[in-house]
């Protein structure tokens, strides 16, 4: 066993080595301070190395820990404390601090009971207190993102059947207290009469359950306003018997979003009527419940709204349609349904409904029509062509329901306007030509069999070959069954009508990608797609896109997009995220029919696209028009500062083209330059030719 002298002296050096416990000795008399070796070594010196001095501790102290250190010796020494503690930093030798837990306390006193020798140890506790700054952090970024989401603790504690909440929950509630603590059966008196029972049982939460609980209510506060609550509960195994912990946020804001959101879903944003999908659906259910049948639908057209429109602007164009809407819904009994399919045409469902009574109800939406209000900006009268067909067997589809009506409106037209038509087969035969409806069927089926053909025409680089820039605007060409070509401006507008457009445009898409791809990769091609406003408006489109890519192998560099303004105003927000992930995934993107409209220019403001393609209405005419050359030159001298290219379309004389040339306009398109023509036969020239340095297009 050690002796005495190794107990007292190696025996507790080696325990003050083992514990990094560094030791002062205070001589208050003399003055003078001993620092054990362990001290030193804690700081990083060696033995010998810190000159003796009596307040060495207080100089390599932080200056902004001196003042708290000393006053605790101070305090100590005056009695006023049992002994000394405090936490400080000391300056290590290479530069960087070291906490230190300081203990200590007088140890000798002289005969009058005044302290003689103070001692005690310093302690490094630099990883604790790095520890405690990491917690601290986590729990700033904690608080934060509780205020930042708005929610509220609460818990209860069911041993002393008492309940807290924080500042956050009682602010919810409107409960104004200055403690956390509330009387445990305050919540339930908040209650919703409607949701009490459901609430009250959703949380009682089982004892020993680590399952979270949500649960979303409504709550009454005391000025009676009501507000939508979402709760997260469980059970905390603490205490004698635990507790019940939980959160709670204010969700009637997104409650109210939400139902906008779904009101948005089903109704035209402009007339606040039914959407076209909300009544397909509709229209759906009610021709599957037989005791609403028969059922009357009807197709309203309004005769003249183009004019009006093009007369006195988009805006006095919104203020008639909402005119129109109001009306008709006003001359409807309570149980029919209204809604907009688009542009200046309605749809309307009466269930129940007879030849006779069908026939008064027509009579009134045209009285209706005639005598809506379309506001001051315009003194014209609008009219109306009505379409009536009946449902009385519920396995009639509800294309084949509107088809009918969309053909007793057209007779409706043919027969000089401004009245209504019912449906009938001799109606239908009668109407002439291939109606609207069937032109919708057959489209279907020509993507199908073949006869919906690809055609393009060529952008150039003016004064340049086209192999310098290889740009092509995909076209749509309809064969008919007898072999007749139906031109674009026939079939995309009943696509339009019949929902089609989207599945239109991605068939156009899908097949100039998979059958050219190899083309485009080759940079022997590049291809733009024209979009309308029901693909612009389709969440699914970038899913689709990226989806045709990556089959086809055609380069995102290759491929354009062109939106016009009247797919744009239709779903503003839908266009702006199209072009944001067109510019993310690096695909042109152009704004076509530039200038026609009344908000051009706010558009281009607002989407940040590769190119303008300048409306043809003032590039026809260019030569003999002088204001058609000051807006094509004003708008070509915008778009170059914008760093846009400029596209100018119907380029059709070659006196158009060389002002054009001359105004500095980049490209152009139109007959003089290329007659749009199979797209099969542009790409296999392209390919068969040398490949000239291509000019991108923006």
């Amino acid at each position: 066993m050690a002796d005495d002298k190794t107990r007292n002296g190696e025996f507790w050096a080696l325990a003050l080595e083992r514990a990094h416990l560094g030791v002062w000795d205070w001589d208050l008399k003399s003055g003078a301070c001993y620092y054990s070796p362990t001290w030193s070594k804690m700081l990083g010196y060696g033995e010998g190395e810190l000159a003796d001095a009596a307040d060495l501790w207080l100089q390599l102290t932080h200056p902004d820990d001196r003042e708290r250190a000393k006053a605790s010796g101070d305090r100590h020494i005056a009695g006023l404390t049992p002994s000394i503690e405090t936490e400080l930093r000391l300056r290590h030798k290479d530069g960087h601090w070291v906490w230190v837990l300081d203990r200590g306390g007088i140890v000798e006193h002289d005969e009058n009971g005044q302290p003689l020798r103070l001692m005690g140890v310093q302690t490094d506790i630099t990883r604790q207190k790095e520890a405690e700054a990491a917690l601290e952090q986590v729990n700033i970024r904690f608080r934060l993102a509780l205020a930042a989401s708005g929610t509220g603790i609460w818990h209860h504690d069911i041993g002393t059947h008492k309940s807290y909440w924080d500042a956050r929950t009682r602010e919810i509630f409107g409960l104004v207290a200055d403690t956390d603590e509330v009387t445990a059966d305050l919540w339930h008196t908040y209650l919703h009469p409607d949701d009490k029972d459901a609430t009250e049982r959703a949380h009682q939460v089982p004892l020993g359950s680590d399952a979270v609980i949500a649960s979303q209510y409504r709550i009454v506060k005391r000025d009676g306003e009501i507000r939508h609550v979402e709760s997260l509960v469980r059970f905390i195994a603490t205490g004698a018997a635990g507790q019940i912990l939980g959160t709670v946020r204010d969700i009637t804001e997104d409650k109210k979003r939400a139902q906008e959101l779904a009101y948005a879903a089903n109704h035209d944003a402009l007339t606040g009527l039914l959407n076209r999908a909300a009544f397909d659906r509709l229209l759906a259910d009610h021709i599957a419940t037989s005791r609403r049948l028969p059922l009357a639908v009807f197709y309203v057209d309004l005769d003249y709204f183009k004019a009006l429109n093009d007369y006195a602007g988009h805006a006095a164009g919104d203020l008639a349609l909402k005119g129109v809407a109001a009306g008709i819904v006003g001359s409807l009994p309570p149980s029919a349904h209204a809604a907009r399919l688009g542009g200046d045409e309605f749809a309307l469902l009466v269930p129940n409904c007879a030849t006779k009574q069908a026939e008064r109800l027509a009579g009134a939406v045209l009285a209706a029509v005639r005598d809506a209000d379309l506001g001051t900006m315009t003194s014209r009268k609008l009219a109306a062509s009505v379409g009536i067909a009946f449902v009385a067997d519920h396995n009639t589809t509800v294309a084949d329901a509107l088809a009918c009506a969309d053909d007793a409106c057209y007779a409706a037209k043919a027969a000089g306007r401004n009245r209504f038509a019912v449906f009938s087969p001799e109606t239908a035969s009668g109407s002439g030509g291939l109606n609207a409806a069937r032109l919708a069927a057959d489209l279907v089926d020509a993507m199908e069999d073949g006869r919906l053909k690809l055609f393009g025409q060529q952008i150039h680089l003016l004064g340049k070959p086209w192999q310098e820039s290889r740009h092509v605007e995909v076209l749509a060409r309809l064969i008919g069954r007898n072999g007749r070509m139906i031109p674009p401006g026939e079939f995309i507008p009943v696509a339009e009508r019949f929902g089609l457009a989207s599945r239109l445009d991605r068939w156009i898409i899908r097949t100039a990608l998979s059958l050219h791809g190899q083309a485009m990769r080759s940079s022997a091609i590049s291809l733009g797609f024209n979009l309308s406003a029901q693909t612009l408006s389709d969440p699914q489109l970038w899913d689709f896109v990226d989806a045709a890519i990556a089959e086809t192998g055609a380069p995102h560099s290759g491929i354009g997009f062109e939106i016009t303004e009247t797919a744009a105003v239709t779903n503003f927000d839908a266009a702006e995220q199209f072009v944001r992930k067109a510019r993310e995934r690096r695909c042109r993107v152009s704004l076509d029919d530039f200038g026609a409209g009344m908000s051009s220019f706010e558009y281009l403001r607002r989407f940040p696209v590769d190119a303008i393609k300048i409306d043809g209405s003032f590039i026809e005419n260019i030569a003999q028009n002088s204001f058609d050359r000051e807006i094509v030159s004003a708008i070509s001298g915008i778009a170059r500062s914008l760093g846009c290219s400029v596209v100018a379309e119907k380029i059709e004389q070659q006196a158009a083209l060389e002002i054009l040339e001359g105004m500095g306009v980049a490209y152009g398109q139109g007959f003089l330059l290329h007659r749009p023509e199979p797209l099969e036969a542009i790409v296999s020239r392209a390919t068969s030719q040398a490949v000239l340095p291509k000019r991108r297009l923006a």
